[in-house]
């Protein structure tokens, strides 16, 4: 599948696509706090896009190890007014939430891709309309699932047990048949295998080395190493302390280039520039292996 069907734009995966991370969330852990008014946050926006970004993705809840839950309307004031205006960049625009009440306000701000650490598994408020029933209603929206063993506030607690990559498969896989049988097309959907949600370090690394198994679920992937805990755990070396999340952008850029080397369609960085950068010395490469396996004339 060389296409991922969303709201307002069928994107062509036939290249490895960069989607840039913009949290309006004052505890994430990453850039918590930096962003988090809507003006601030368009900046970043708009500067994500001067670097490359081919898709903005927004998030109002932090989904850290251990972060609490938001409430609705606090979730809804961060991210509607800043969806409003986003989705004036011309671009596609993806929302990073699991509430359905928060999934369908940004899809009727004109949102493009519902981005869910939870697969579409949760039910809404006071009996309202599920997740899943959000996505049935918007028949256009993109729409990515992700793998996430048990949930943020006890995930690391209780990581997962055994071989990670055949347990993550099959979720994905049932997660995508769900969703086609409720009438959701495949070329809407695209599966993330969720790094840091539930898994060890070991874990995490077993899933980019064996990346390529993924794939026989049927669908583009999109990977999230950006920063994350187990690019700090490799980069710690004799250090007592593993390096800060600003300080792992060499680390996470080099994550992202081997999940595109091993198939990922779209990576979530926070860096998009270096990311960007990286790609195109990968796409130069390619192209001149592709030169040296056509047969001279």
């Amino acid at each position: 599948m060389n296409s991922w069907k969303t709201t307002r734009f069928e994107i062509d995966l036939g290249q490895p696509r960069v989607m840039g991370i913009v949290n309006v969330a004052p505890d994430s852990f990453s850039d918590g706090g930096e962003h988090a008014d809507t003006a601030a946050a368009l900046r970043h926006c708009e500067q994500l896009l001067k670097d490359g970004a081919h898709i903005l993705d927004i998030g109002g809840e932090s989904t850290r190890p251990g972060s609490a839950a938001v409430p609705l309307g606090v979730e809804l004031a961060r991210v509607v007014p800043l969806v409003r205006e986003a989705v004036k960049l011309g671009v596609p625009i993806s929302v990073d939430t699991y509430k359905p009440e928060v999934m369908a306000a940004v899809l009727d701000a004109g949102a493009d891709i519902i981005n869910d650490i939870w697969g579409l598994r949760r039910a809404g408020e006071a009996g309202g309309p599920s997740a899943l029933d959000v996505v049935r209603g918007h028949p256009a929206c993109g729409v990515c699932l992700m793998h996430m063993h048990r949930d943020p506030q006890t995930m690391q607690v209780a990581p997962m047990d055994g071989d990670v990559v055949p347990q993550v498969l099959h979720f994905l896989e049932q997660a995508g048949q769900t969703l086609q049988a409720q009438g959701v097309q495949k070329n809407r959907i695209v599966l993330d295998p969720g790094v840091g949600f539930g898994k060890t370090v070991a874990q995490n690394f077993a899933l980019l080395a064996r990346q390529a198994e993924l794939l026989q679920a049927g669908y583009p992937l999109l990977l999230g190493w950006s920063r994350k805990s187990s690019i700090g755990a490799a980069l710690q070396g004799d250090a007592a302390e593993p390096p800060p999340p600003a300080a792992r952008v060499t680390g996470s850029v080099a994550a992202a280039l081997m999940a595109v080397e091993r198939g990922a369609a779209v990576v979530r960085v926070h860096d998009v520039r270096e990311t960007v950068q990286a790609l195109q010395v990968l796409a130069a490469v390619r192209t001149a292996v592709g030169r040296i396996r056509r047969p001279a004339r």
